[in-house]
C-alpha cells in the first residue's frame, strides 16, 4: 500500500503543539498515545527495548520516514539488543540472497538489482538501512509474498489463484478484517472503483500481504528466539489492525510496539488501538 491518504489523525492541538514543540524534540514530537503526553526520543527508546516486535510505519516515498526507522535500529543496535530487521521490502523467496548480503558475499552494485526486483521505489530511501544491516551483520528478513500474486488477487480476488500460485502463500488468506480496519481500507481506497467486487478484491489483497507477512514473521521467530525484530512496513500494515493482530493470533502474548509517523495520521482520531507512538516531524 503506497499512501494511506486519510488513515486517521491526531487532535489538532496536538498538531499545533508539534509547532511549538519541535525546538524541543530535535525537529520531532513523539506523543505516547497511552496517556496522550509529549516524549523524548529517549524515553520511547527505553520503551521499545522490551518489545519483542516493533512495527515501525512508513510512507514509502518519504525519506524522513526512513531515516526515523534508522535511528530506532541504530540506537537498538547501540545498546546491545541482538536484532533483525524484517521488510515488506522483499520476499521470502530473496531470503538466501538477504543472508548473503549481511554475510558481506554480495557487491553493493549486485545487491541493488536484486532490491528493485523485489521493490519498485528508489534505492536511496532504504539504502542507508540495508548498508547498516550488512555492516553490523543485522539479519534481514523477507516477508512478502510474490508482487505478481498480490497484484493478480487485488484485480480479480483470491479464487482467481492458481493451485501453483497458493502454494507460495500461507494457509487461510481470507477477508476476515474487523470493522476499524475496514473502514481504514475504505477511506485508502476511496479514489477507486468502490464497487462490492472490487473493493473485496483490494481487500483481500491487503490481508494476503498482512497475514502472509505474519506468517514469515511468526517462523522466523520461532526459528530465532533470542531476536527483537524491528518490522519495517507501510504504516497500513504497522497499524494494530492489520499485521499485528495477525502475528497475535499465530503468537499469542508477544510483546509488540508500534510506531507511527506523519504524515500517514490526518483527519480524524487516533488511539492506543492503533498504535504506541505517533511521531510527528518537519
Amino acid at each position: 500500500m503506497k499512501r494511506l491518504g486519510t488513515f486517521a489523525g491526531i487532535a489538532l492541538v496536538l498538531v499545533l503543539t508539534a509547532v511549538v514543540a519541535r525546538t524541543c524534540f530535535s525537529h520531532d514530537l513523539i506523543v505516547r498515545l497511552m496517556d496522550r503526553r509529549e516524549i523524548g526520543f529517549e524515553e520511547m527508546m527505553r520503551d521499545l527495548k522490551g518489545g519483542k516486535v516493533i512495527y515501525v510505519g512508513e510512507t514509502h516515498d518519504n525519506p524522513y520516514h526512513h531515516d526515523l526507522q534508522l535511528r530506532i535500529v541504530r540506537e537498538l543496535h547501540r545498546a546491545g539488543v541482538p536484532l533483525a530487521i524484517a521488510m515488506e521490502m522483499f520476499t521470502y523467496e530473496s531470503q538466501d540472497e538477504l543472508d548473503r548480503w549481511v554475510a558481506g558475499k554480495t557487491d553493493p552494485a549486485s545487491f541493488q538489482r536484486i532490491y528493485l526486483k523485489n521493490w519498485n521505489f528508489p534505492w536511496a530511501l532504504y539504502g542507508d538501512i540495508l548498508l547498516f544491516a550488512r555492516d553490523r551483520r543485522i539479519p534481514l528478513v523477507g516477508l512478502n509474498v510474490p508482487r505478481e500474486v498480490t497484484r493478480k488477487v487485488a484485480r480479480q480476488g483470491f479464487e482467481s489463484l492458481s493451485r501453483e500460485e497458493r502454494r507460495k502463500l500461507p494457509p487461510s488468506i481470507t477477508c476476515d478484517v474487523d470493522a476499524a480496519y475496514m473502514a481504514m481500507i475504505r477511506r485508502s481506497y476511496s479514489d477507486h472503483d468502490a464497487s462490492a467486487k472490487t473493493f473485496k478484491n483490494f481487500c483481500e489483497a491487503q490481508m494476503l500481504w498482512n497475514k502472509s507477512m505474519a506468517y514469515h514473521l511468526v517462523e522466523y521467530l520461532k526459528n530465532n528466539p533470542g531476536r527483537t525484530v524491528v518490522v519495517i512496513t507501510g504504516s497500513g500494515h504497522a497499524v494494530r489492525g492489520g499485521m499485528p493482530v495477525q502475528v497475535d493470533r499465530e503468537k499469542p502474548g508477544l510483546a509488540s510496539r508500534v510506531v507511527l509517523p506523519d504524515p500517514v495520521v490526518q483527519n480524524g482520531s487516533i488511539s492506543v488501538e492503533d498504535a504506541d507512538y505517533l511521531w510527528l516531524s518537519h
